[in-house]
């Protein structure tokens, strides 16, 4: 496990807990659904999963890739993925990165996400990074929630965008570098206190 500079776990002590969501882990069995339609149908493609947590979303893609590469800037969050690692059905390489400030040193066919996107604060350096950690004609498929009132998240420390407007984060893809960019709707987010529609942007390297 590549671990970079020591920096503050926002997560440290919640990742034990963390899958024990149910309404977070059927909105991650749906997202994984509308990601599942963009990646190749052989099997034998190496993907990251950016921000990949306690790997709720890794764990639904394993068995339809070669190697997953799990990325998330809370080592703890990793940590509780390497408990499960050697039971999924794929190779899979775990590294706590801030991928705000730093490059992962290889490339990747794909990139995938869930839920990540709205706690980073510099996301025109993030796509920078995710640009170059993919292959010439690689593909980035993630999902996130629209634009909202602030009330997703019962504590918004960490929160840096409370959802986003598809168009304007449309053209922040197309100014780092991507190209065939498209938002289409992925699923609603049903919570106690509200329902929160949430989409897929998806997009590739030129090549």
């Amino acid at each position: 496990m590549a671990t970079s500079t020591p920096r503050e776990d926002k997560f440290h002590g919640r990742a034990q807990e963390y899958d024990n969501v149910d309404f977070r882990q059927r909105y991650v069995e749906e997202m994984a659904r509308s990601i599942r339609e963009y990646l190749p149908q052989d099997r034998k493609v190496t993907i990251m999963d950016f921000g990949a947590g306690t790997g709720l979303l890794t764990e639904r893609l394993a068995p339809y890739a070669e190697k997953i590469v799990a990325v998330d800037v809370s080592e703890s969050m990793i940590a509780r993925l390497a408990e499960k690692a050697s039971a999924l059905p794929c190779a899979i390489e775990l590294e706590t990165i801030d991928l705000q400030k730093e490059k992962y040193p290889k490339c990747v066919e794909g990139i995938v996400s869930t839920m990540t996107l709205h706690h980073i604060g510099d996301i025109p350096s993030l796509l920078k990074n995710l640009l170059d950690a993919l292959e010439p004609g690689g593909f980035l498929a993630l999902c996130d929630i629209d634009s909202e009132d602030g009330t997703f998240h019962t504590v918004n420390s960490g929160v840096m965008h409370y959802g986003f407007d598809r168009e304007a984060l449309k053209q922040l893809f197309e100014e780092a570098g991507f190209i065939e960019i498209s938002v289409a709707d992925s699923t609603v987010v049903h919570k106690p206190h509200g329902d929160y529609p949430a989409f897929i942007l998806s997009a590739r390297r030129p090549g």
